[in-house]
C-alpha cells in the first residue's frame, strides 16, 4: 500500500510540474507575484496529495516567530517535503540553488520564473559573491531568501558542514535570520521512493538579529538552534 500511495504522489508531482510549468511561462513576463501565485499551487496541491493519498501531514511550531518583513531562512535540509512546504509556510519566497537544476525539464523551468539565486557550487568566493549579490537585491524586493546551509539533504540523525554562504549574506544585508528545523527525513528519505505515513514536525526559531555581528557567529547561532531542535525529534506515529 505505501508503494502504491508512493506511487500516485509520484504521478501527481509529475503531472502538476507539467502543468503549472506551462500556466507559469504563458506568464513569463508577467510581475513576480502573479508568477509565484501560479507556481505555488503546485505546492499547495502536492502537500494535500501528500496528506491524502501518503497520509503525510505536518504541523509547523513557531508561527509566532515569523517576521513581518523580508528574511534569510536557514533551514535543515533532510528531504524534498520543506522545499514544497516552505511555500506555504512563509511569505513569497525563493532559493539558493545548484544552477543545474534550472536544466530540469519542466521542473528547472518553473523553478527559474521564482527568481532563485542560482549559482555554481565549484566556483568557490565567487559563489559566496554571487550570494550576497542576487540575495541582497531580492530581499530589498520584499522576497524571502531560504538557504540549507549544509548545502545538501542529510539523513536524520546527521549533520552535515554548515557552509558559511548564507551568513555572509547575513552579515553584509543587515537581514534578519530565520532558522527551521523538522524531521521531513523520517517520512520522506532522501533518495527514496516511497513516503511512509506519520506527522512531520516543522519548528521555526526566532529570528537572529544580524546587525554588527560576523558570519562566523550568526552562523553558529542559527545551527546551534536547529541542531538542538534536531537532538529532540522522533519519528511521530
Amino acid at each position: 500500500m505505501v508503494f502504491l500511495r508512493s506511487a500516485l504522489f509520484s504521478l501527481s508531482v509529475i503531472i502538476t510540474s507539467v502543468v503549472i510549468t506551462c500556466t507559469v511561462l504563458l506568464f513569463y513576463f508577467a510581475p513576480f507575484s502573479w508568477r509565484y501565485a501560479i507556481i505555488s499551487q503546485f505546492a499547495r496541491y502536492n502537500l494535500w496529495v501528500l496528506k491524502t493519498v501518503c497520509k503525510i501531514d505536518y504541523v509547523v511550531e513557531g508561527r509566532e516567530n515569523i517576521p513581518d518583513s523580508a528574511a534569510i531562512i536557514f533551514s535543515k535540509h533532510q528531504s524534498t517535503w520543506e522545499t514544497i512546504s516552505l511555500q506555504q509556510v512563509f511569505p513569497p519566497l525563493t532559493f539558493v540553488i545548484k544552477r543545474e537544476l534550472l536544466w530540469l525539464p519542466f521542473f528547472g523551468w518553473g523553478l527559474s520564473r521564482m527568481d532563485p539565486i542560482a549559482i555554481n557550487r565549484s566556483a568557490g568566493r565567487n559563489a559566496i559573491r554571487q550570494i550576497i549579490e542576487q540575495g541582497t537585491r531580492r530581499l530589498k524586493r520584499g522576497l524571502w531568501v531560504v538557504i540549507f546551509p549544509e548545502g545538501t539533504r542529510v539523513p536524520p540523525g546527521t549533520k552535515g558542514r554548515y557552509k558559511i554562504g548564507g551568513a555572509v549574506l547575513a552579515a553584509e544585508s543587515g537581514y534578519p535570520v530565520v532558522p527551521v528545523a523538522h524531521n521531513a527525513g523520517y517520512f520522506w528519505a532522501k533518495g527514496q521512493f516511497l513516503k511512509h505515513p506519520g506527522t512531520i514536525r516543522m519548528v521555526i526559531g526566532p529570528p537572529i538579529d544580524t546587525q554588527g555581528k560576523p558570519a562566523e557567529a550568526i552562523l553558529a547561532e542559527a545551527e546551534q538552534f536547529i541542531e538542538d531542535e534536531m537532538a529532540r525529534f522522533r519519528p511521530s506515529e
